[in-house]
């Protein structure tokens, strides 16, 4: 066996350090969230058990996590079908040069240049010259559209590039009209980048948090509620919080995955 070079062993080091780093709290927030009725914030661990688990679906002494993650998920619901329908028509609508093409596209992006606290600042503003009331389903909607809609359309592009259009062309050649091109030769094509499109639509919402501040209203969504019990929940339900959303994160990786595995066996076929 050849001896490997000291570079070798010093890029293994730093890949495990990185290793370590990126899932060591997460690693110690699970360990932390499996601990008894007299579990601490810190270590040592005094008993083990699945008690502050159960606790995070219970009344918190500050607040409550149950109601601002159904808003959280249906938000981020809401956001995914919407990015997705918006930026499927753009993306195919952008396949031909139009008169002012490059400027749309530029105006399209641009959200994702200017500071999330400036545009939210400016949808809250906006709803109090109109006065209309923020809210999380309204203000908070459109705050999330504007961050999650400019990364769906981008991608979108990026799939409609490397679609071969004769697929179409041959369809409506057999007399399909063009809904019909696009439901039967299109979409089944595209669907295992929706998926995965709609799994990171989906993620950017759930985990946004600067751009829904100013404009969720009186209710919070979970990363705002998060944020606003660190100072005063004292158990370790935060941890188990982390542990359960964490695992919530998982069971969407793997209903995206499975999804995309029947759509593209569907297309081999």
């Amino acid at each position: 066996m050849p001896k490997r070079p000291l570079s070798f062993y010093c890029l293994a080091a730093f890949f495990g350090l990185f290793l370590l780093f990126l899932y060591g709290p997460l690693i110690t927030i699970f360990i932390l969230s499996l601990q008894g009725p007299d579990g601490a914030l810190t270590f040592p661990v005094r008993s083990f058990g699945f008690y502050w688990l159960g606790q995070v679906f219970q009344e918190q002494r500050v607040g409550n996590f149950v109601e601002p993650f159904q808003r959280s998920l249906l938000l981020g619901l809401a956001v995914m079908g919407l990015a997705i329908l918006v930026s499927v028509p753009a993306a195919i609508a952008f396949r031909d040069r139009f008169r002012g093409s490059r400027v749309i596209f530029y105006l399209t992006i641009a959200s994702l240049i200017v500071p999330s606290v400036l545009v939210s600042l400016g949808i809250g503003v906006m709803f109090q010259v109109l006065g209309w009331e923020t809210n999380w389903f309204s203000s908070g909607l459109g705050a999330h559209l504007t961050w999650t809609v400019p990364f769906a359309f981008l991608i979108m592009i990026g799939v409609f590039n490397r679609f071969n259009p004769a697929y179409e062309e041959a369809a409506r050649d057999l007399g399909a009209s063009d809904f019909s091109a696009f439901y039967e030769i299109v979409l089944p094509l595209i669907a295992p980048s929706l998926v995965g499109l709609g799994i990171l639509v989906f993620t950017l919402s759930y985990d946004e948090f600067t751009r829904t501040s100013l404009v969720s209203g009186q209710d919070n969504t979970l990363p705002l509620e998060i944020f606003g019990m660190t100072t005063n929940v004292t158990s370790p339900a935060l941890y188990a919080l982390g542990t359960l959303t964490t695992v919530f994160s998982f069971v969407m990786i793997g209903a995206a995955f499975g999804g995309y595995q029947f759509f593209a066996k569907r297309q081999r076929e």
